[in-house]
């Protein structure tokens, strides 16, 4: 089990633009040959948007991207024709599969946080994919087949428990609140990492909290 804490993240961004993003893992300009990638995951960036700021049209291909909308709203447009504006409790996915040019802004008056996270495919090719589920239930799982993933979203009351699901890979982070996990106290923008399967291991919040956990094969 590798803990991750919210204060070893690299910092990167556009300050000066009202973008300020945090990176768990190599990313950009920020080359970490050690950190490149945990399972499937290779990205996990909290972003924070001024009103108004956003990233203008860029590209991907063969990633598959999950988006979770902490404060304010994300407007999405992409080069598949879709416009969507996604809230918290909502949650996007779009395949970037061969390729695929999408905005990200916050167009609303208040601050906009969000995480977003990318995974690598099992597969190279197919066609681009987008979803969006609104006001996902606590303990629903989503499930990103193309790479061998599912998210579960759990949101804990003080002394609830939470069984960490069992995989060769799990991610777990904390997007607000405080919970406990083997020992270790958890705050929001803490990671664990854990290899192996983790039966019998639990999560339990220590505050009320919203944490998002990855399951990932091997």
């Amino acid at each position: 089990m590798d803990v991750r804490r919210a204060g070893e993240r690299y910092r990167g961004g556009d300050p000066a633009a009202g973008i300020e993003s945090l990176h768990a893992f190599s990313f950009g300009p920020h080359y970490d040959p050690d950190n490149l990638r945990f399972g499937a995951l290779i990205a996990c960036n909290e972003e924070r948007l001024a009103p108004g700021a956003g990233f203008d049209e860029h590209p991907h291909s063969h990633t598959e991207i999950v988006t979770w909308v902490m404060e304010g709203e994300l407007t999405h447009r992409d080069s598949t024709g879709r416009t969507s504006v996604i809230r918290p409790g909502d949650v996007q996915w779009l395949s970037a599969a061969g390729g695929v040019r999408h905005v990200e802004r916050n167009d609303a008056d208040v601050p906009l946080v969000f995480v977003q996270m990318w995974l690598t495919p099992r597969e190279p090719g197919d066609d681009p994919g987008y979803e969006v589920v609104h006001g996902i239930a606590d303990s629903t799982p989503y499930a990103v087949p193309r790479a061998g993933a599912m998210l579960h979203v759990r949101r804990l009351g003080a002394g609830e428990r939470t069984e960490v699901p069992g995989a060769a890979y799990v991610y777990v982070h904390v997007v607000r609140g405080v919970v406990g996990l083997a020992g270790e106290e958890l705050r929001a923008g803490d990671a664990v990492r854990i290899t192996g399967a983790a039966e019998d291991v639990e999560m339990r919040g220590l505050t009320s909290a919203e944490v998002l956990t990855w399951e990932m094969e091997g």
